[in-house]
């Protein structure tokens, strides 16, 4: 399964759009607080939909009590000071959990917690010049990444909801 790891979001709206991600993908979601925005706030609830009624999120009050709860775990950081590209880690294995931490939108992951995971830090390439990618953006890049190393496991492939040949039944139609 796939956990997607908030430190400390500063955005409402970018919170809302990586719920509804992790519904869609049917990953679990870890928001390390404090918070500066309510996450019962109605711009989360509209940007998220009704898909939030059935995300399945963690809150954590401090970074601490996340690292208590998961110290044993691995956990992946996606940094700009990371010098390996995510496409090259493996994530093919899709029996073991997957933690990935994303930083806040101004400051990302705290230093000191990078330095301790040197080995774990994974970047998405992008101009030099380029400070960074809307947050969740870079949830969607890295998850979608994993899930096509796991060959996108329990996941609609073809319109299951319309059907397979929806276009062609509406094209004959017309």
């Amino acid at each position: 399964m796939i956990n997607v790891v908030l430190y400390r979001p500063e955005k409402p709206q970018n919170t809302g759009n990586i719920m509804r991600t992790c519904v869609a993908i049917h990953a679990t979601l870890h928001i390390i607080g404090p918070l500066s925005f309510s996450i019962d706030s109605k711009d989360l609830k509209r940007v998220g939909m009704d898909y939030i009624d059935d995300l399945k999120m963690i809150y954590y009050p401090t970074y601490e009590d996340f690292a208590k709860k998961y110290h044993e775990q691995e956990i992946f950081y996606v940094t700009r000071y990371a010098n390996k590209v995510y496409s090259g880690f493996s994530f093919a294995d899709s029996s073991k959990d997957i933690f990935v931490m994303f930083g806040r939108e101004s400051t990302g992951i705290p230093h000191d917690i990078l330095r301790e995971h040197p080995d774990h830090l994974l970047r998405i390439p992008m101009v030099p010049e380029a400070r960074s990618l809307n947050l969740s953006n870079c949830v969607a890049i890295i998850v979608y990444e994993i899930l096509r190393q796991q060959q996108f496991p329990n996941l609609a492939t073809s319109e299951a909801i319309k059907g397979e040949d929806f276009l062609i039944k509406e094209k004959q139609k017309q």
